[in-house]
């Protein structure tokens, strides 16, 4: 953990294949504390990187000493949590003097834990929402990142359960005040 060098930059399309790889990684081996097998399954629908996001100029990829450590973003947009195949999706714009920013699709690769690749992309989020005259942001966490979002000042607005994919995935609704 010592030499530990973070840096981030806006993703491109053409990180997309790397992006959907780490996801994969990150869902499959942090959420076996806190899900079964088919949860885990039922993650990977429900889950995943919206390329709105990338489109829109606001995901962020993080490296760790030139490797690819984590990404996450944040979102004008109506939708809360989800990938390109996930449904329900909406592209509807945001109001920053009514609604919540949305922060989206934050994972960490299994061997970056621990090293603030999170807390980089949680403070990258808020602060381009508030740039852009946001007041408060929401998440949907999962029962992996709830003590990260926690620590970060969030609060659960309330508890989920999501079954779009096969099986019931518990996650927490949380918001923040920016």
């Amino acid at each position: 953990m010592s030499n530990t060098e973070l840096t981030h930059r806006i993703a491109h399309l053409d990180d997309l294949n790397a992006l959907r790889a780490l996801m994969n990684a990150a869902i499959l081996e942090l959420q076996k504390p806190f899900l079964d097998d088919q949860q885990i399954a039922s993650s990977q629908t429900i889950m995943g990187l919206d390329t709105q996001l990338i489109e829109d100029g606001t995901y962020f990829v993080v490296e760790c000493n030139g490797e690819l450590a984590g990404c996450g973003g944040w979102s004008r947009r109506a939708t809360l949590y989800g990938g390109d195949q996930s449904p329900g999706r909406s592209a509807a714009l945001l109001d920053p003097s009514r609604d919540a920013a949305r922060v989206r699709a934050m994972y960490t690769h299994p061997d970056h834990v621990r090293k603030g690749v999170g807390r980089l992309v949680l403070g990258l989020c808020e602060a381009a929402a508030r740039n852009e005259g946001f007041t408060q942001v929401e998440l949907m966490g999962t029962m992996a990142g709830e003590p990260l979002y926690r620590a970060c000042g969030y609060a659960v607005i309330e508890p989920v359960q999501d079954a779009r994919g096969g099986a019931a995935v518990p996650l927490l609704r949380m918001g923040k005040r920016l």
